[in-house]
């Protein structure tokens, strides 16, 4: 007997619901935006490390390193002439303030203001007028008195021949000669009162007192001066040599006497003593001076002692009132031993250390005892000896105890271990290189990736401004021409 069986019902994959443009559908695509990025990252990662182990297959083994290179000098003694630089400030060699000697109106300036004048050149000329009617009136005066001195004169040698023979009294010769010797008293009155009148008269033309140069000038033509005022008309300053006064305080001054006494320092002999000058902008002056004065009375309120020196200044470059500093030579040491500031140390209390290498190529720690600073060097006191190896250069790469290769650095040229470049190693096979390319972005096993072209006349369409209206990652993905969205997985989709 056959039975008829009913074919079973074939199940048929149920179909993806269409893709819409509503808005409860987009968000879902935020989420899957960060899920491909994360996971784009992660991609990334792993390819940069599977490169690095890649190429570490080929690099060989690391050797292990000698032992460092360092630079450094070997100390040795010398004679070293001590200075001391001191604060100073310029002086004109010869000062003059031009005033006034007459009163008047002045008529001309004769001069150029800034320029070098000589002595007696003139400067100022004064109304000369009243002046001139006073030296005349002092002539009239001369002559009256000269003419009435003549008179009482002859009268009192007429009176001496009649005295001799009684004719006339005593009394009256004597009046007589008194008269003669009032009248020669008012000759000479009068020839000083026209001697005066004749100075103040070229006193109306003011000339330079000194050589020198002029300064600006105070008054025009046409000023009215008094004689002797207050106010100068200009000023004149004679600039070779000039005057270089500085001062020194009086403990160094006395700590200097304990080093010559206790024979530090050799004493240098103050008639040979040659003075340095700086300028204010670090460079050094060309002309040595002289030292000249020394003072031996300390000021109560700086507590310093003022000395001066002639410095010549055959170019002007020197100027009254220029701040400059002095080195003064104040002793020699003969057996100096000076070291370079870059290889001093110092810790937490300011003590100093240098780090010198022995005879076992090893380093050592060295406490110092440093006097004072000469330019870039220092002047050690104690610690170190004459032949011991400094180190100058490379000091990140050792410490006490460690054993160095040490080379010599010649410090003015700056050449020493670390001035050559390290060479690279030649077993070392040179690394091929390697292109970059960017790992492909996987897929979301639980997510796919749609694309839609928006027709121009949907509804649904995506504003200019991007993909999706309501999102701010569909706005940047469609400035990128690259409008990606993913749909909600299906069992999600029906829970």
């Amino acid at each position: 007997m056959i039975h008829a069986t009913t074919p079973a019902p074939i199940e048929r994959p149920a179909r993806a619901p269409r893709l819409s443009a509503s808005p409860a559908f987009f968000p879902s695509c935020t989420t899957a935006a960060r899920h491909g990025a994360l996971a784009q990252r992660l991609a990334g990662l792993a390819l940069a490390l599977g490169l690095a182990a890649c190429g570490g297959k080929d690099a060989p083994a690391t050797e292990p390193q000698g032992p460092a290179a360092v630079g450094v000098v070997t100390l040795q003694t010398r004679a070293q002439q001590l200075d001391a630089t001191l604060p100073g400030r310029t002086r004109a060699y010869l000062t003059a303030e031009v005033r006034p000697q007459v009163s008047g109106i002045v008529q001309q300036r004769l001069f150029t203001e800034g320029a070098l004048v000589r002595k007696g050149q003139p400067l100022y000329q004064i109304d000369d007028r009243p002046l001139r009617a006073t030296e005349a009136s002092a002539e009239a005066t001369l002559a009256r008195a000269e003419a009435t001195a003549r008179t009482q004169e002859a009268n009192a040698r007429r009176n001496a021949e009649l005295v001799k023979i009684d004719a006339i009294s005593r009394q009256a010769y004597d009046e007589s000669q008194a008269a003669a010797a009032q009248a020669r008293a008012d000759v000479g009155v009068a020839r000083a009162n026209l001697e005066t009148a004749r100075i103040n008269l070229r006193y109306s033309r003011i000339e330079a007192p000194i050589a020198g140069r002029i300064s600006l000038s105070s008054v025009t033509p046409g000023a009215l001066v008094t004689a002797n005022q207050a106010n100068a008309l200009t000023t004149i300053v004679q600039m070779d040599p000039m005057y270089v006064d500085f001062t020194q305080s009086s403990t160094e001054l006395v700590q200097l006497k304990r080093d010559w006494e206790a024979g530090r320092y050799q004493k240098v002999d103050g008639n040979q003593m040659r003075v340095r000058i700086r300028l204010d902008d670090g460079s050094d002056y060309p002309h040595e001076g002289r030292l000249q004065f020394a003072g031996v009375i300390v000021n109560d309120t700086t507590g310093t002692v003022t000395l001066r020196a002639v410095v010549p200044n055959p170019d002007g470059l020197l100027m009254p009132g220029m701040y400059v500093q002095a080195l003064l030579p104040t002793g020699l040491a003969s057996d100096a031993l000076l070291i370079p500031q870059q290889s001093v140390n110092r810790d937490l209390t300011g003590r100093a250390s240098v780090l010198v290498v022995n005879a076992d190529n090893v380093v050592e720690k060295r406490p110092v005892e440093l006097a004072r600073a000469l330019g870039n060097r220092w002047l050690v006191d104690s610690g170190l000896q004459p032949g011991e190896r400094l180190v100058v250069d490379g000091f990140q790469r050792i410490k006490p105890g460690d054993k160095v290769a040490p080379q010599v650095v010649d410090l003015n040229t700056k050449k020493g271990p670390a001035a050559a470049a390290p060479a690279p190693a030649a077993s070392a096979p040179p690394r091929r290189a390697r292109a970059w390319t960017s790992p492909p972005a996987p897929a979301h096993p639980a997510e796919h990736e749609v694309r839609r072209t928006w027709p121009s006349s949907s509804s649904t369409a995506p504003s200019s401004r991007g993909c999706c209206p309501s999102s701010s990652c569909w706005r940047a993905a469609w400035r990128s021409s690259r409008c990606r969205w993913s749909s909600t997985p299906i069992s999600r989709r029906r829970a």
